[in-house]
């Protein structure tokens, strides 16, 4: 059981680890261990989150999103470490992190107006902006031909 808050807490069955071989250096065991870990977890299917955070976790995950839609998931890499176990615990804190970060809904914008004073300033700013620029022109250009 991974614990993300006091409400939410993801099964070990939603949880698939993988372990492959690592980029980078390792010395000599970089082609003998699998020290890399792939965490994927099934959130589409998961009962632990509602769908409002699915939909967050979705958007807040980016391209570490793979699937469809119905049947999507997280995919997590960690291959910072040359330890499988230090790997597996960074790829699982990663995880709780995006999670954590989805279960924080967003706040509602409260549509505000301009003040009275901002408008004019505004108003003043672009007829000042506009005579500069009507001063550039040749004197000759106003005049009829």
């Amino acid at each position: 059981m991974l614990r993300i808050s006091d409400e939410v807490a993801i099964a070990e069955w939603e949880i698939t680890e993988t372990f492959v071989r690592a980029q980078g250096p390792g010395g000599q065991n970089v082609n003998k261990l699998s020290t890399a870990v792939e965490l994927r977890f099934e959130a589409e299917r998961s009962p632990s989150l509602d769908p409002g955070v699915k939909a967050r976790l979705r958007r807040l995950a980016g391209r570490r999103w793979v699937g469809e839609e119905g049947s999507g998931a997280v995919l997590i890499r960690a291959e910072d470490t040359r330890s499988q176990a230090r790997n597996r615990a960074l790829a699982r804190e990663r995880l709780v992190a995006l999670i954590r970060a989805a279960l924080v809904p967003p706040r509602r914008r409260i549509a505000t107006r301009p003040t009275p004073g901002s408008v004019r300033r505004r108003l003043e700013a672009k007829a000042h902006r506009g005579a500069i620029k009507a001063a550039r022109s040749r004197p000759d250009a106003e005049e009829p031909v």
